[in-house]
């Protein structure tokens, strides 16, 4: 296979330096880059958008749950996302698939199975758990909700990212360098791809579906299925 380029995107060291080795072990050619939080990972995809494959945890700094999934689709659509995620509920993983991801891997998965993830996207093929049953139950509220979020544009999913860390109007019009009038026409649109009546309950509906994943570091385990020399 001619030289590849990846993006580990994890907040985690340890972990990132496991799936590094496994990917230098199974692609000695390959260029790796890293990113530890959604900033970081949207300067290095701004700067190497030849990306033959980005492996994005669900939860960094600056993002949460899919919304990290929701702007690279958006704003990078030619880079191939694959999910690797201590999250293997079988909703999460067709949520992240119906989203635009190529691919869903476990932390927990072993080293000859994430090789064999690894080849398969590659290679342009999709990957999965193949424990996962991905058939949608009758009522699933969040399903609905995921796709509203999903006609969000990239800048408006980071106003949305931006609201639900707390931040103000004026706060957000200055880190992302547009008018305050730029924000509030973005804060109304996403209110109403949301369907949201206000901008707390565009909060509260992101938040919703980030729970769903079991965001936050603390639900993380330590990355065990990955072994050095494995």
């Amino acid at each position: 296979m001619a030289a590849c380029r990846l993006v580990i995107a994890d907040d985690h060291p340890l972990f990132r330096d496991a799936l590094r080795l496994t990917i230098a072990q199974t692609f000695a050619d390959a260029e790796i880059a890293e990113a530890n939080s959604f900033d970081s990972l949207r300067a290095v995809l701004e700067a190497t958008p030849e990306t033959d494959l980005l492996l994005l945890d669900l939860n960094m700094p600056g993002m949460h749950g899919f919304s990290g999934l929701l702007f690279v689709r958006a704003q990078f659509s030619a880079v191939p996302v694959a999910i690797i995620s201590a999250n293997d509920e079988p909703r999460v993983v067709r949520l992240a698939l119906e989203l635009g991801a190529v691919g869903y891997i476990a932390k927990s998965a072993t080293p000859g199975e994430i090789r064999a993830a690894l080849s398969a996207l590659l290679a342009g093929r999709t990957w999965r758990p193949t424990s996962v049953d991905l058939r949608r139950h009758a009522e699933d509220p969040e399903a609905e909700l995921a796709l509203r979020l999903a006609r969000l544009t990239p800048q408006q999913v980071r106003v949305l990212m931006m609201l639900s860390e707390g931040l103000a109007n004026k706060q957000i019009a200055h880190a992302l360098e547009v008018s305050e009038a730029t924000v509030k026409a973005h804060v109304s649109a996403v209110l109403q791809k949301l369907g949201a009546d206000n901008r707390t309950q565009a909060v509260i509906l992101a938040r919703r579906l980030a729970a769903e994943l079991g965001s936050g570091s603390a639900d993380v385990p330590r990355p065990s299925g990955i072994r050095a020399g494995g």
